[in-house]
């Protein structure tokens, strides 16, 4: 008999501003994670509840006590969680922090580094330490801290960025290019975060990388993306706007510049100990091409306008392949014994 097939609960939502994004992410997840034979259970995070979405438009409360869901007198509960949550709380440790106590396995990296690499000024020092690339100069500051912001204003070099410590898809970042625009760019920062970095620009050109590992150590490296927008830099309307940037998958670059980015992000994925498909972004400084740190996204984008995807078709694979293997291997390391999931 054919074995039984998983259950895998879809988290998607969350509590950012990146909602809409995690959304869409899923409706990409769901369709290649059921073509590869799995029940998937789309299961919706927000702060007024979690609930499973029931194809018939129902929303069934989860029981948080086992993470499971009470459906037509029974109880469903999960092999395998797939998170798809961009932002918290699915990318900074708290849900698997949760799933960690209630010994559920799930896809990507564990709750100490997906914590780490979520507060990008933490994440930073975390990198520079490891001397693989450069790392902008930057001021952290939190709320309800103290600070001058005239001296502040007075002592940072112009054009710099203000954005979000904690937080995703340029939501709520500025580039500034005079002192006097600090105070609105810190606000606006201070607006969708606790925490705010303030760094130093680097011009160049932007390239990011997406990676995965496998259960026998292997790490598969995805072709790099150069990222070229018209406008200021990469923000929110770059990023989920059709046509408003291009982004040119592989990269027109140099074999030594790709070696370079290539062997940065697989180094820095080791170092932090990061697990199932990640993106690391870097900046090529213009006239030096010294490398520079850009952040860790430890659940990058899934939607149609996303750049893993298109990494993952360039590189001649299947999503429905990685989705599954991503699964796949978050069960081996939990101590579950697989099998092949794909249909006939």
């Amino acid at each position: 008999m054919p074995a039984l097939a998983r259950h895998i609960a879809l988290l998607c939502g969350g509590y950012s501003g990146e909602y809409e994004i995690s959304l869409q992410s899923a409706e990409t997840v769901e369709k290649h994670l059921r073509a590869s034979g799995y029940e998937v259970y789309k299961i919706l995070i927000t702060r007024s509840g979690w609930n499973y979405m029931h194809p018939s438009g129902q929303y069934i409360a989860i029981d948080k006590n086992d993470f499971s869901i009470p459906l037509d007198g029974d109880k469903i509960v999960f092999d395998a969680v797939f998170n798809i949550i961009h932002g918290t709380p699915g990318e900074d440790g708290r849900l698997q922090g949760y799933l960690d106590m209630l010994g559920i396995p799930y896809t990507g990296c564990n709750a100490i580094t997906s914590a780490i690499t979520f507060n990008k000024a933490f994440c930073n020092k975390v990198v520079a330490s490891y001397g693989v690339v450069k790392v902008a100069r930057g001021l952290h500051l939190i709320k309800g801290q103290p600070v001058d912001m005239q001296k502040l204003a007075e002592h940072l070099s112009y054009p710099c960025f203000v954005k979000p410590a904690e937080g995703g898809s340029s939501v709520g970042i500025s580039k500034v290019k005079a002192k006097e625009e600090l105070r609105d760019a810190v606000d606006k920062a201070f607006a969708e975060d606790q925490q705010i970095l303030i760094e130093t620009c680097i011009r160049g050109r932007e390239f990011t990388c997406g990676l995965f590992d496998q259960i026998n150590g292997e790490i598969t490296v995805l072709p790099i993306t150069e990222i070229v927008t018209q406008r200021e830099f990469f923000d929110y309307v770059a990023k989920y706007t059709p046509g408003a940037s291009d982004e040119i998958t592989p990269a027109d670059i140099p074999v030594h510049v790709a070696n370079r980015i290539r062997d940065a992000a697989k180094t820095i994925y080791l170092k932090l100990n990061c697990k199932g498909l990640v993106r690391i972004d870097f900046i090529l400084e213009d006239g030096t091409e010294d490398l520079y740190f850009l952040e860790v996204n430890t659940v990058p984008g899934q939607s149609a306008n996303s750049i893993v995807p298109k990494q993952i078709r360039a590189a001649g694979m299947q999503l429905s392949d990685v989705y599954r293997q991503l699964v796949e291997d978050c069960l081996l390391r939990a101590g579950v014994v697989t099998g092949n999931q794909v249909k006939d």
